[in-house]
């Protein structure tokens, strides 16, 4: 072979290299992503076609045609379910190596001390795929609720707290399932025939929790209380629950329960409504909950916080010593200066 026909084979040879290197290099590793910041939403079902239909109107890519040969090349056609932050890609590799990767991943759920719906759907926030406004919807669907036995106002009885190792991806129906399964477990064969026994469905134990709760979060008095609320019940007497005044007039923050408070018209007024209001006033913890269940067995009637302020209460069955006791706290809140 002459040495020009070695050199121009060389050379042909140097100029695919080059060429090919180039077209790697664009297609793959070159910048692609012109704006990356943005969210890119791949909801349940998307095909390929709606992921680059999401991409377009975002207007993510510099050249489309160059992500669809990327994506062809590397045999990325499956899109999976998720809300991408793509912030830090650059490049066609870049993003397909972060949507071909999903977001099928547990993510660590803590939750507890939380009254309302609202602020245990403010809680979920964006930690999963699903919005939380999917969620606050299901939670006021009386319709998808009665499957688990519950309305918009038990819904929260769902809720036990602790954490949860749950997947990114789930949806917000199966994250109420998920949480169904929970509950289920936690309502084992022996607290069921503990609530049956006290005479308390598992939504009445929530609720009944759900005051204890707000009365007191110390666990030397919560089975007490239990017990004092049981008496009331079982003979027919308005619970009078300062508690469920304060989530009915929506001010937690109240120290004092005045006299038009407690006629505010709410079913959860107890001083106007009898039995249980007709859901919790909060999410009560599991350990409140087992209060309820082993609740104390004893003739008390009346309850009043301490004249000390130390988050205790004179308990008493005498309605008479019930008033010396409420004279002593009023007399403590006067000198206070605690209005409200």
């Amino acid at each position: 072979m002459k040495k020009s026909v070695k050199y121009i084979l060389l050379a042909s040879l140097l100029l695919a290299a080059v060429s090919a290197a180039f077209c790697f290099h664009r297609v793959f590793t070159s910048s692609n992503v012109v704006n990356n910041k943005v969210i890119v939403v791949v909801n349940p079902n998307s095909s390929f076609d709606d992921l680059m239909d999401t991409l377009c109107k975002k207007k993510v890519l510099k050249s489309e045609s160059t992500f669809r040969t990327a994506s062809k090349l590397l045999k990325f056609r499956n899109v999976r379910t998720g809300r991408y932050d793509i912030s830090a890609c650059r490049s066609n590799l870049d993003l397909v190596r972060l949507l071909r990767r999903g977001q099928h991943y547990p993510v660590k759920f803590t939750f507890n001390n939380i009254r309302t719906k609202a602020q245990f759907v403010e809680k979920v926030g964006n930690k999963f795929f699903f919005r939380s406004g999917d969620l606050e919807k299901l939670l006021d669907d009386n319709g998808f609720l009665s499957a688990y036995n519950l309305n918009d106002t038990s819904a929260v009885a769902l809720f036990i707290p602790n954490t949860y190792e749950i997947y990114y991806d789930i949806t917000a129906e199966d994250f109420i399932d998920f949480m169904h399964r929970q509950y289920k477990k936690f309502w084992n064969a022996e607290r069921m025939e503990l609530a049956r026994n006290a005479g308390l469905s598992q939504v009445d134990v929530a609720t009944l929790a759900s005051i204890v709760e707000e009365e007191n979060s110390k666990p030397s008095e919560k089975a007490v209380i239990a017990g004092l609320y049981i008496n009331r019940l079982r003979k027919g007497m308005f619970l009078q629950s300062d508690p469920t005044v304060k989530f009915a007039i929506g001010d937690f923050s109240r120290q004092r329960i005045l006299a038009a408070d407690l006629k505010t018209d709410s079913p959860y007024n107890t001083y106007l409504y009898p039995g249980l209001p007709p859901g919790p006033i909060r999410i009560p913890e599991a350990s409140t909950m087992d209060s309820v269940l082993h609740y104390r067995h004893h003739d008390y009637l009346y309850m009043c916080a301490k004249e000390d302020f130390s988050g205790y209460h004179n308990f008493t069955g005498s309605a008479a010593v019930h008033m010396q006791n409420a004279a002593k706290y009023r007399a403590a809140l006067n000198k206070r200066k605690i209005m409200r």
